[in-house]
């Protein structure tokens, strides 16, 4: 599990690599009359510093996206400048060879070929010592402030073990602290070092730990948002990162490849999507306001709201109130804190038991008589729902992924199926495309966990499109 600072300071990475770039353009065009005043000749060109600007201010998106593809930006904790300076070099002569190619196809841009050269040497110079500088700021916040360390708990009793111990004890800038050193993989001994100490990532070292043993270990890890490496032993599986730590080979099992900068994307993504859809939306929502509006002066219980805030459990277990439009009539809302809520509770449960349509933790009532008339239809079409983007703008859910499901719902889960709630829910997700609200729970639960083992952007968008699909196709009551 990534730690915020790590995010932090890779996330200002991207820009303190695009003022680097920029100043060394600057810098280079500064200096651009050297070789005809060492040689005496006269200037054979004229290039306009304001033209010269517009092409560094296209050109610099493009480096840092060679960078990216070069794996500059994976996050770290620690790096060896000089390997990073020399990845550096790389991927800028990459980004010179392509700069040099736009060139020769539109000659127009500039032509000196000093200002070329001088600006890929100051580039590589000028990156490598603003990374230089910022990871001695991290490193500094790490050891001094122990911000970004890592909790560690190390898992069996060998000569590699002892050695990687050691490595750690005596170097704080690897950024691990070593929380306890055990001989068994025991999950009561794991969970009472963590409520007791912390814990961030367990790493594993024992060949007598058992497939099922380990697969305990790895749910553990999962649902409690704890890294899990290992030094390979028998344990086979798909989910994979292999790495080397002090000349030693180390695999970790990842969870989700939401962490690190899969986070970032999401949350970008969710943002800018959010403020998309509810500025797309925002006419049908207040015409479905109005409507619910006018609609509430008929009930029994005259000028309910027209948002209806539930209590739902969200990434990590947090509480948050999902907001949808009120599509039930307002005496049959379930709050708890109130003698009509209660009662409401109590018809409800009477509901669940005889028209249920699902078993297991959730519920869906056939022919639910507490709807209004707006309300069956709103709901019927997922319209109740539109108000969740803004709870996707305050971060408390995300555009896709598992349903958020309520307190009650959620005690009725079994172990392994907290696993829903190691990411944030979604205004929609997998289950939704590829089934609705007509899936039985075990297997919405499998395909959320397949959703979460295999994120990408691009499924995300492809989830989102989909759904636009999915909405005209009427549920069943």
């Amino acid at each position: 599990m990534k730690k915020r600072s790590e995010l932090f300071f890779s996330a200002v990475q991207v820009p303190v690599d695009g003022l680097m770039i920029i100043l060394a353009s600057l810098s280079a065009f500064s200096i651009r009359n050297l070789p005809e005043i060492l040689l005496l000749k006269p200037k054979l060109y004229h290039f306009p510093l304001k033209t010269y600007l517009t092409v560094i201010f296209m050109l610099t998106p493009l480096v840092l996206v060679i960078y990216a593809i070069e794996g500059l930006y994976n996050l770290q904790v620690t790096r060896k400048f000089w390997h990073e300076a020399l990845k550096v070099f790389s991927a800028t002569s990459i980004a010179l060879v392509a700069i040099i190619v736009a060139i020769f196809l539109r000659r127009e841009f500039f032509s000196s070929r000093f200002i070329i050269l001088a600006g890929w040497g100051l580039t590589v110079i000028f990156v490598a010592v603003g990374r230089f500088l910022l990871r001695k700021i991290q490193k500094h916040f790490l050891i001094s402030r122990g911000m970004g360390v890592h909790q560690v708990l190390l898992i069996g009793s060998n000569g590699k073990m002892d050695k990687i111990k050691k490595i750690i004890e005596k170097d704080p800038g690897l950024g691990y602290r070593i929380v306890d050193h055990i001989n068994s993989g025991s999950l009561q001994m794991i969970r009472q070092i963590k409520k007791q100490m912390g814990l961030d990532e367990i790493i594993v070292c024992d060949s007598m730990l058992t497939d099922s043993e380990q697969e305990k270990l790895i749910d553990y890890c999962a649902i409690n948002n704890v890294a899990y490496k290992f030094i390979p032993t028998t344990l086979q599986t798909a989910r994979l990162e292999a790495g080397i730590f002090s000349g030693e080979p180390i695999i970790e099992v990842r969870n989700t490849p939401l962490e690190g900068w899969g986070k970032i994307l999401k949350r970008t993504f969710d943002i800018v999507g959010s403020i998309f859809l509810i500025g797309l939306f925002s006419l049908l929502m207040a015409l479905v306001a109005l409507l619910i509006k006018i609609e509430s002066f008929f009930e029994k219980k005259k000028g309910g709201p027209i948002i209806y805030k539930n209590e739902r459990i969200g990434g990590a277990g947090k509480k948050f109130e999902v907001l949808k439009f009120r599509y039930m009539k307002w005496d049959m809302c379930t709050d708890p804190n109130t003698p009509e809520g209660r009662q409401a509770i109590e018809f409800e449960k009477k509901l669940i038991e005889k028209r249920s349509l699902k078993q297991g933790p959730l519920y869906k009532i056939k022919n639910d008589p507490r709807k209004t008339r707006i309300g069956a239809f709103i709901e019927r079409y997922s319209i109740d729902e539109l108000p969740q983007f803004f709870n996707v703008l305050k971060g408390e859910m995300s555009l896709v992924g598992p349903r958020p499901h309520q307190q009650r719902e959620v005690e009725k889960y079994s172990e392994y199926h907290r696993r829903l709630l190691t990411i944030k829910p979604g205004v929609t997700g997998l289950a939704q495309v590829s089934g609705r609200s007509d899936l039985e729970f075990e297997d919405e639960y499998k395909l959320d966990v397949y959703y979460i083992e295999n994120w990408s952007l691009w499924q995300d968008i492809q989830i989102c499109l989909k759904t636009v699909l999915v909405l005209f196709k009427r549920r069943r009551n």
